[in-house]
């Protein structure tokens, strides 16, 4: 950044990394950054490009790095509001990491830096004392090296996926909660039944598409049926109906994506399945890693995603996969009614934060050991747990109290990057929003 102010910074980051698309759709930026400017730390969940380009730039630092532990696969947006439960291929419901779209091969570290950092601003949002904080931070870390080492060992000592058979306090809940979930909830909030027909209902944010449209993703969705693992067996090739869906999450904004209704395994209306079909973008971290094996390694970013969360989730969604619409790469997925995010205004006091910490310090451990050599793909030929554990393993102090110092840091980084982000939208000085 040099001499350069920092709101300066803030603009040329953000216009860098959103332009073309603020380009093409400035409302959508619009509603993205007043979200943005709503809290600190919504802010931090939408600004993963200033991130970045601080770990590369102002906060670079290659303590605990190497040429293996540089080379992760990491998840790429790993803040406190990434995790949920789903429903995995083996029909079980699993809490972890979830949202891949910016998921990547760097250093480990990053990851691990992104979530501290975002448990400090959420420690700062509840009032938490900087000693707590620090405890909580701690408690990650401890977590995660603890199930990284037990996985390394051969795996006997760890704990695993967290499940219904394990969970326990609000992770344990999160899990009931998504098991009450239901198709049937899921289908009657976005569709209606008319002449004895599923259809999507048309609301804020769904819209109808003409019969091109209709016919390139149609198209696309067929090339999508040969990406699966099972190469589509058992997945729905009838289409029912076709929408666009606009203003989908804070990341997404100024991305079309698709909602296809597929007939079901019966002809009952209540098994009826719904997917999606978004357009994937350049993750914010690859702006920073030159390596062109891992550029080199996907097809499009539509595959670097589906291939990612492969490599990262044990278990993935089976209807999980790729494909291209217009020459440009699309990711692939079910909208899932046993999806429940993690409500983290619902977990306050010290003692509930710490045993949620302590669980996603397991979660995200597992996530890192599962993309390595023992996976379907080739691009991370290691075990990353050992190259971790390795690494580490002479300054376990160090390497917490280095986690601890930066989300003290970062944090504080990120509510003045936050104000002058406000102060930068309010009177108008980040281009492209006219």
């Amino acid at each position: 950044m040099g001499d350069q102010p920092r709101s300066d910074f803030i603009i040329d980051v953000l216009t860098r990394e959103f332009g073309e698309l603020m380009a093409v759709d400035p409302s959508a930026f619009r509603r993205k950054f007043r979200k943005m400017a709503s809290s600190p730390f919504a802010f931090y969940r939408g600004s993963a490009s200033l991130f970045y380009a601080d770990m590369a730039g102002a906060y670079a630092d290659d303590s605990f790095l190497d040429a293996r532990t540089s080379r992760v696969w990491i998840h790429g947006d790993l803040h406190a509001e990434n995790f949920g439960t789903y429903m995995n291929s083996s029909g079980q419901l699993v809490f972890n990491v979830n949202d891949f779209d910016e998921a990547y091969v760097g250093p480990f570290l990053w990851d691990l830096k992104r979530l501290c950092a975002s448990v400090a601003l959420i420690g700062y949002s509840k009032a938490l004392s900087d000693e707590v904080i620090t405890g909580l931070v701690t408690t990650f870390a401890g977590a995660y090296l603890t199930e990284l080492r037990a996985i390394a060992r051969g795996g006997d000592d760890a704990i695993g996926s967290i499940t219904l058979d394990n969970a326990t306090g609000v992770l344990r809940r999160v899990l009931q909660e998504a098991r009450l979930n239901t198709r049937v909830a899921l289908l009657a909030g976005q569709t209606t039944i008319d002449d004895y027909e599923r259809r999507f209902s048309l609301g804020d944010g769904v819209y109808e598409v003409d019969e091109a449209t209709v016919a390139a993703v149609t198209e696309a969705f067929h090339r999508y049926l040969g990406t699966l693992p099972s190469k589509g067996d058992g997945v729905s090739t009838t289409i029912k109906d076709i929408k666009l869906r606009k203003g989908v999450g804070i990341g997404s904004a100024g991305l079309p994506s698709y909602n296809l209704l597929l007939e079901g395994h019966t002809q009952a209306l209540e098994n009826d399945v719904i997917i999606y079909m978004k357009q994937a973008q350049v993750p914010a971290v690859a702006r920073w890693i030159d390596d062109e094996r891992v550029r080199g390694y996907f097809r499009h970013q539509g595959h670097r995603t589906a291939e990612s969360q492969r490599a990262l989730q044990a278990h993935a969604d089976p209807w999980l996969g790729f494909t291209e619409l217009d020459g440009v790469g699309q990711l692939v997925a079910e909208v899932s009614p046993y999806a429940n995010d993690l409500d983290w205004s619902d977990v306050n006091e010290p003692e509930q934060l710490t045993a949620v910490l302590a669980d996603l310090g397991r979660a995200v451990a597992r996530m890192h050991s599962v993309a390595d050599d023992e996976s379907s793909h080739d691009l991370v030929d290691f075990s990353t747990e050992e190259a971790i554990v390795a690494a580490v393993e002479s300054d376990e102090a160090g390497f917490v109290r280095l986690l601890v110092d930066f989300a003290h840091a970062y944090g504080d980084q990120a509510r003045e990057d936050h104000q002058d982000f406000v102060d930068l939208f309010r009177n108008g000085r980040l281009p492209g929003l006219e």
